[in-house]
C-alpha cells in the first residue's frame, strides 16, 4: 500500500502532493514501482493534528481519487484506491468517485454513523486501534498490557461490525503503531505481531518513517528509510499481509530479495 497525503500538514510528505496534477503523477508513480494499492489522505493524523472539515477533505481527496481513475483508464486493470479518512462523510463521497476501501484510523468509531454507512457501501474496511485521536493521543498514552488490550479493543470492533451488518470478509485490522502509543508498545505489536493473526482477519502494518525509528537512532522522518525497511520486513515475516509504505520502490526491491532468500 503506498502512502499519498494530500495535505499541508502530514508528518513526512505534507504539502509535497497539494495540486490534483502532482498528486496524480505521484499515484502513478507509486503504481510503477510495484504499489498494489494507493492510500489516499486529506487529513493529517500526525499527534497533535487538527480536524480537517468534511467539505475540506472531500475537496482535497475526490478530485483526485477521480483524476486517478480517468489516468488509469487505459491499464491492463484497475488500481486499488483506498481512502484514509475516519468520516464517514468523506468515505462515502470517495467510495462513489472510484475509491474500492475505506482506511479508518478511527476503527469507526469517530461517528456514531460509521458502522451503518460501511454496512450500506459493503466495501472493505481497515480497521486501526488508536488510543485518544490525533490531537491528544500522544499526550499520555498508558497500557497495563498493550498487546492483549488493542488484541481485545480489535475484537469487540470486529463483532460490533459484523453485528451493524459488515462482512467479516471485508474487514482488515491495523494495530495502529503510533497512534497513542508509547516507544515500548509499538515495540511489543512488532514484536508479537502474529498474535493478531489469532483474530482471524488480514493485517495491516504501517510503521513506515513513523517516530519509534527516529527514537531508536535520532533520524527525521526523510532519513528513516533503512528502519522503515527494516520493520516491513519484520512485519512481512510475522505476516503482515499488507505493508502501507511511503517508498515503494525500496520497499519492494527489499520484499523480492528477502523472498528469494527465503525459498533457497
Amino acid at each position: 500500500m503506498g502512502i499519498l497525503n494530500v495535505t499541508p500538514d502530514s508528518f513526512s510528505d505534507g504539502g509535497h502532493y497539494d495540486s490534483y496534477d502532482l498528486a496524480v503523477k505521484q499515484a502513478l508513480t507509486l503504481l510503477d514501482e510495484g504499489a498494489d494499492i494507493i492510500d489516499i489522505g486529506g487529513e493529517s493524523t500526525r499527534p497533535g493534528a487538527e480536524e480537517v472539515d468534511v467539505i475540506e477533505e472531500v475537496r482535497r481527496t475526490v478530485p483526485v481519487i477521480m483524476a486517478l481513475r480517468e489516468a488509469t483508464r487505459d491499464y491492463d486493470s484497475d488500481p486499488v484506491i483506498s481512502i484514509d479518512t475516519r468520516k464517514p462523510g468523506v468515505a462515502e463521497a470517495a467510495i462513489l468517485a472510484g475509491a474500492d476501501i475505506w482506511n479508518d484510523v478511527s476503527g469507526l468509531t469517530f461517528e456514531p454513523k460509521s458502522e451503518a454507512v460501511a454496512a450500506e457501501l459493503a466495501c472493505p474496511v481497515i480497521l486501526m486501534h488508536s488510543q485518544g485521536s490525533p490531537e491528544n493521543m500522544q499526550d499520555n498514552p498508558y497500557y497495563g498490557h498493550a498487546v492483549k488490550e488493542i488484541k481485545d479493543w480489535l475484537a469487540k470492533r470486529l463483532d460490533a461490525c459484523e453485528f451493524a451488518g459488515i462482512e467479516r470478509s471485508n474487514i482488515t485490522l491495523d494495530p495502529g503503531i503510533g497512534f497513542g502509543k508509547r516507544q515500548e508498545d509499538n515495540l511489543a505489536i512488532l514484536g508479537q505481531l502474529e498474535s493478531f493473526k489469532e483474530l482471524g482477519c488480514p493485517i495491516l502494518m504501517g510503521a513506515s518513517r513513523k517516530s519509534f525509528i527516529g527514537r531508536i537512532d535520532g533520524s527525521t522522518a526523510d532519513d528513516r528509510i533503512g528502519g522503515s525497511i527494516a520493520a516491513a520486513l519484520w512485519s512481512a515475516a510475522k505476516g503482515a499481509d499488507i505493508l502501507r509504505v511511503h517508498d515503494v520502490s525500496e520497499t519492494v526491491q527489499a520484499l523480492r530479495v528477502w523472498e528469494a532468500m527465503a525459498d533457497e
